[in-house]
Formats: C-alpha cells, structure tokens, sequence
C-alpha cells in the first residue's frame, strides 16, 4: 500500500448512483441498492487499512420516503439485513458502530437493531462509523435549536451564551472531529442535505463512478486528491504568508 501523507482523520462518504447502475444493467433498483452494500463492505475495509479513525456515511435521507413505497420497504429490509449479517463482521473487525437521525419514523424491529448494534460494538475504536439514517441537515440544525430553546426557556441558559461552540454541541456527533474529506459518487455535485454545519471547512471530492463500483482504488484516488490540496480555514495559504 503507497503511504498517502496528510491523511484525513474524519471522512463523509454520500453514496449516490445504486438506481442508476441498477438502469444501466437492466435490473431493478434494489439489486442497485444490494450492489452498494457491497461497496459500502469496501470502502470501509479501505478506510480501515489507512488506519482513518472516523467515516461517516449517508445510507437513508429524510427525504428518501418520498420514493415508491416498494423501494423504501426494500432498502429498509437490506438494512434489516445488514444489521444482522454485516454486524457480526464489523465487531470483529474492531470497527465501532452509531446511528445519526431521526429513529422513530422506523419500525420497533429496526429501531431495537439498531441498539443492539450500537451495544455490542461500542468497546471498538479501529474506526467509528457513523451511518445516517432518516437523517437531514436541516432537521439536524432544528433539533439543536429547539434544545437550546429548552434550556433558555427552563433558565438553564442565557441566550447571549449561544455561541457557535455551544451550538455545536448540540448536533449529531458533536463529540468527535467534524469532517475533513466528503466523497460524493455518481457525478452530481451537491450536499443534499448531509451535515450542512459540519462541512463548513470539509474538503469536496466528486467522482462519476456510480456508487456500486466505487472501489478501493477510487478510494485511494480521493485521498490523494485529499492529500494535495492546502487547507486554509478561510486563511490565507502558506504561499501568501511567506
């Protein structure tokens, strides 16, 4: 394996392109989405091996139950799956597995999956990945309105208090490093919605490789991308300071 130097600690990954190359084979969506498991098996096994402690990955949007009824019960029963089979794997694998969204929207079955995953993996710390299900980074930036609203309402808080770090503290995986890399496949070049606040200052890697034949190699091609750019953080660049 080359080295690649910097590394990203925290790398977010929006999985897009299963219903398109389901279209391009000629077989229906969900084979599209069974084929993205797989490349989700991968990417994490890629991540894994460059020892990059955090991946976070957009599996189910909060707007993806606008899609037919059927495909919706699909992926959430390739996610039932994946709770069952992949876990196992995963844990031995050290790999330490958390949740990001909205949960209640899904049924007790999934819900009580997804804690049993949780549990039995939260001693591991090769890699934390985070998946985001029924997640949204508007909701997400609501949700830590509406907490410090409680708290100034209770007395618990001034609001001259709020500021951006206790904003922050509020959202979803507040308590690990925002992300330095977001890799989006299928070749669009948007958010869509996915962690709005926490990509701020992340790095934006686009690649047209349809998410089901995303592969370790294009994983390393992203961190070489990663590992060429000059970070400033809304500074100036080593050039300009010299």
């Amino acid at each position: 394996m080359i080295p690649i130097s910097p590394l990203p600690q925290h790398v977010a990954i929006v999985m897009d392109g299963n219903g398109r190359w389901a279209q391009r084979q000629g077989k229906p969506r969900s084979e599209g989405h069974r084929a993205g498991s797989e490349a989700l098996r991968r990417a994490v096994e890629a991540i894994l091996e460059r020892g990059i402690p955090y991946l976070t990955v957009y599996a189910f949007s909060s707007e993806n139950w606008s899609r037919p009824t059927v495909e919706v019960k699909q992926l959430l029963d390739l996610f039932m799956k994946a709770l069952t089979k992949d876990i196992r794997e995963l844990d031995e694998h050290g790999v330490q597995v958390c949740f990001i969204g909205d949960r209640e929207a899904f049924n007790r079955p999934l819900r009580d999956g997804m804690r049993r995953a949780e549990r039995r993996t939260a001693g591991n710390n090769k890699l934390r990945l985070n998946v985001a299900v029924n997640y949204g980074g508007r909701a997400d930036l609501t949700r830590a309105a509406r907490q410090l609203a409680t708290k100034v309402k209770q007395g618990e808080l001034h609001p001259d208090q709020i500021d951006q770090v206790l904003f922050g503290r509020e959202l979803f995986m507040s308590d690990i490093p925002e992300p330095d890399l977001l890799i989006r496949t299928g070749g669009e070049k948007r958010l869509s919605n996915f962690l709005l606040w926490q990509l701020a200052y992340t790095e934006l890697h686009f690649s047209d490789v349809l998410w089901p034949d995303f592969s370790a190699e294009h994983v390393t091609a992203a961190l070489k991308d990663f590992a060429s750019r000059e970070r400033r953080f809304g500074g100036l660049g080593q050039v300009q300071n010299a």
